[in-house]
């Protein structure tokens, strides 16, 4: 019952019952057919993901570039596409997380796009176990979008990265000592390791000589450049004056590069 104003009075209009109950029942039925057909034209909705780049950033950070191709040929517009990508070390800690939006894919229409994910190895908790040993990390892949921007889909995935340590089997050689003048020795030390990483590894690498009462005798520094999955074998040289050479001792290790810092790593020799 519905009550209308008219000068001096009001007037009484009944609506009937039946007439609210039809136009309940179109409505439900327009829903059920736009939800219908929106799930419908999803298979008409397709993702492209192509290989990964791997580069290095302007800040040294590993990049994993990911290009995406999302082609809506739908009925209807696609909206809050969001892809998110989380890494994580073997402990589950999180090492990075990114996300690519895309507000709106109008239908009948292509969209390409490229989602970055960098990597700071100096971000890795027990940096020295990526360093010389390879592993695998853990990724998290979740992707997100509203069909005919209003229903809510979302899929996800977990999957193993391997990783390539850029230091893998990292050893010193037995030490070479050959004659330098009166009071000096020059101790030639071989150093072999094999770069497992994807990007390739330059920098230097600095030794101190200790002797076996701990006294620093010498140190040195030598310069690497090793392309990505190729072996290293180069030496370093160091200035000892012969009254601090003793049978045994320990090397201190230091490796500089724009990547990474890391050290000492500490090698007895004998």
């Amino acid at each position: 019952m519905k009550c209308i104003q008219t000068p001096g009075k009001w007037v009484t209009m009944r609506i009937p019952i039946r007439m609210i109950s039809i136009t309940t029942t179109i409505f439900w039925i327009f829903l059920i057919v736009f939800l219908v057909s929106a799930v419908y034209s999803a298979k008409d909705i397709r993702f492209d993901f192509g290989g990964p780049q791997i580069g290095l950033t302007s800040d040294n950070k590993i990049l994993f570039s990911l290009p995406i191709t999302i082609d809506n040929k739908g009925y209807y517009n696609i909206g809050c596409f969001n892809v998110t990508t989380e890494i994580l070390d073997k402990e589950g800690f999180m090492i990075t997380r990114t996300s690519t939006f895309i507000p709106v894919i109008e239908k009948n229409r292509r969209v390409m796009a490229t989602h970055n994910v960098t990597i700071d190895i100096n971000d890795l908790q027990n940096s020295q176990d990526y360093l010389f040993n390879d592993t695998e990390l853990e990724v998290r892949e979740t992707v997100s979008i509203k069909l005919a921007e209003v229903i809510p889909v979302q899929a996800s995935t977990n999957l193993s990265m391997p990783w390539g340590a850029p230091l893998y089997n990292f050893t010193l050689g037995e030490i070479e000592y050959a004659g330098f003048n009166g009071t000096h020795m020059t101790a030639t030390i071989p150093i072999n390791f094999e770069n497992h990483a994807s990007f390739d590894l330059t920098g230097n690498i600095q030794i101190c000589m200790y002797n076996s009462t701990n006294i620093l005798v010498s140190k040195g520094q030598t310069t690497i450049e090793t392309p990505q999955n190729t072996q290293y074998h180069g030496h370093i040289e160091l200035n000892v004056p012969i009254i601090g050479i003793t049978e045994n001792g320990h090397f201190e290790v230091y490796f500089l590069t724009p990547l990474f810092e890391f050290g000492p790593l500490v090698i007895p020799y004998d």
